[in-house]
C-alpha cells in the first residue's frame, strides 16, 4: 500500500491479561507486572528482528487502553447480560467451548492437546444473537470477506450454533485483568479487553476514528477466526461501527507436518532459524513457499535446499552480472519505474508467496538470458553490443527492487547500491555465500 502512495497505519501489540499469564508469573516468582512487561519488550525486538515496521504497538494493560475498554463495555450495556456457566474451558485457548465442540474433540483441545476443564460460575455475557444474523449477511455478501473462502463456509457453519459467549471471569478465579464498570468482583474476560484494542490505539470512544476505520485487512491466527468474525462482529455493531472490509485467517508454522508443541518436543525457536542464515534468506524462504494463508511446513532440509536456492538463483546472479559490468564499464543506471499488473493484484489478494514467485520468475528468467546472450563471449568480437546487453540486463535485475525489497529488503538494498554506483564492482563476498 505505502509503494502506492497510500497513508498506512500497521498495529501489533500484546495480550496481556488473564489467567494464563498470571499463573506463568506466578511460577516464575515474578511481580505480573514485570512479567508482561519483560514480555511485551521481547515481542517488539523480535518484531524489529524480523525487519517489520508498525505504526502502533498497543498493550492491553495501557492505561489508555484499559480506561477505553471500561468506556466500551458500558456502552455495550444493552446487550450484556449476567448469568450461571457450566460448561467446558480451554485454558489454552483462552476459550469456553460447546457440549458439541467437547464430543466432537473428545474432551481435549486438538490445539493444545490437553483435557478440558469444567467450570461453574457466574458472569456476564455478550448476546451474539442480537447481531447473528447481520454477521451472517455481512459475511456472505463480503462485506466483512474472510480470507480465505473455505474458512468463510467453515465460519459459517459455526455461526449457525454460536452461543452467546461469556465476557468476564470472577475476580477470585483470575485477579489479572480490567475490572467490569460496576462490579468489582468480575473481570473483563479476553474477548472484549483483547479485542477492543483494534479500536483503542486509535482512541475510541473518545476520538473520531473514521479515518483510520474500518480496517483494510485484520490478519488473524487460524485458531482465534471464529472470535473475530463472531464476538469482534457484534461489538462493532452494537456500537455502530463499521466492520473490517477483510479478516485474513493465516495458518501455523507446522515442523515435518506436526503442530510445534512442546509436549511433543519438536519446537524450533525461530531465533535458532535465525542464526542459521540470517534474516534475508528466513523471510527469503517463509515469503515464497509458505502460503499465506496455509500451514507452513518446516524442517532444516527444506530451509537449507531454500537457501541454496537464493544463493544459486539470486546470489550468484547479482555477482556475475556485477562482475560482468565492471569488466565492460556499465554504469549510470537508475531504478526506473515498471508495472506488473498481476503482482499488484496477488498482492491485493493477500496472495503473497504468489507475487514473490512472479519476481522470482523474473529473476530466474535473467539467468537464462544471461546463458543465452552470453556477454562475455560477445563482449570479444563487439564490446558495444555486449555493453548493452549488460546495461539493459543490469536496468532489468535494478528495476525488480522495490518488489523484491517487500520481501527481502536488505539484499534489494544491496542491489541497488552494486547497480547505481558509478563504478558497478561484485560483492567482495556473495549476497549468500553458498555453504
Amino acid at each position: 500500500m505505502m509503494m502506492r502512495g497510500k497513508e498506512v497505519r500497521l498495529q501489533a501489540g500484546t495480550d496481556e491479561h488473564g489467567e494464563k499469564i498470571f499463573k506463568k508469573a506466578g511460577e516464575n516468582n515474578i511481580p505480573v507486572k514485570d512479567y508482561v512487561d519483560a514480555n511485551s519488550k521481547r515481542f517488539q525486538d523480535f518484531i524489529h528482528s524480523l525487519a517489520v515496521e508498525y505504526t502502533d504497538f498497543v498493550r492491553t494493560t495501557d492505561e489508555d487502553h484499559e480506561r477505553r475498554c471500561q468506556a466500551i463495555w458500558t456502552k455495550l450495556n444493552d446487550h450484556i447480560y449476567k448469568d450461571k456457566y457450566e460448561g467446558w474451558y480451554c485454558e489454552g485457548c483462552e476459550g469456553f467451548v460447546t457440549d458439541k465442540e467437547y464430543e466432537e474433540n473428545e474432551g481435549v483441545c486438538p490445539d493444545h492437546k490437553k483435557p478440558y476443564t469444567k467450570l461453574s460460575e457466574e458472569n456476564y455475557y455478550l448476546r451474539i444473537a442480537d447481531y447473528k444474523d447481520q454477521i451472517r449477511e455481512a459475511i456472505e455478501s463480503d462485506e466483512m470477506r474472510i480470507t480465505p473462502s473455505f474458512r468463510k463456509k467453515e465460519f459459517l457453519n459455526l455461526l449457525k450454533d454460536m452461543p452467546d459467549v461469556s465476557i468476564s471471569r470472577p475476580k477470585e478465579k483470575v485477579s489479572w485483568g480490567v475490572p467490569v464498570p460496576g462490579d468489582d468482583d468480575q473481570v473483563m474476560y479476553v474477548w472484549i479487553d483483547a479485542l477492543a484494542n483494534y479500536i483503542t490505539v486509535l482512541g475510541y470512544p473518545e476520538k473520531d476514528i473514521s479515518d483510520s476505520w474500518p480496517a483494510d485487512a485484520q490478519i488473524v491466527g487460524k485458531d482465534i477466526l471464529r472470535f473475530h468474525a463472531g464476538i469482534w462482529p457484534t461489538i462493532l455493531m452494537a456500537l455502530d461501527l463499521p466492520l473490517p472490509k477483510n479478516l485474513l485467517a493465516h495458518g501455523f508454522i507446522t515442523v515435518d507436518g506436526q503442530k510445534m508443541s512442546k509436549s511433543i518436543g519438536n519446537v524450533i525457536a525461530p531465533e535458532e532459524i535465525l542464526e542459521k542464515h540470517g534474516l534475508m534468506p528466513f523471510r527469503y524462504y517463509f515469503l515464497r513457499h509458505g502460503s499465506t494463508t496455509d500451514d507452513v511446513d518446516f524442517t532444516w532440509d527444506k530451509y537449507e535446499a531454500g537457501y541454496n536456492e537464493l544463493a544459486n538463483d539470486l546470489g550468484n546472479l547479482v555477482q556475475r552480472l556485477a562482475t560482468l559490468c565492471g569488466k565492460n564499464s556499465v554504469s549510470g543506471l537508475e531504478i526506473q519505474k515498471t508495472d506488473m499488473p498481476d503482482f499488484d493484484e496477488k498482492m491485493e489478494a493477500f496472495e503473497f508467496n504468489v507475487a514473490f514467485d512472479l519476481v522470482w520468475s523474473e529473476i530466474q528468467g535473467l539467468n537464462r538470458r544471461i546463458d543465452e546472450e552470453k556477454p562475455w563471449a560477445l563482449a570479444k568480437t563487439d564490446p558495444e553490443q555486449a555493453k548493452k546487453v549488460l546495461q539493459t540486463l543490469a536496468q532489468d535485475l535494478l528495476n525488480l527492487c522495490p518488489r523484491l525489497g517487500l520481501f527481502i529488503p536488505e539484499t534489494a538494498e544491496k542491489i541497488q547500491e552494486i547497480f547505481t554506483a558509478s563504478e558497478i564492482s561484485a560483492p567482495k563476498t556473495p549476497l549468500f555465500p553458498k555453504n
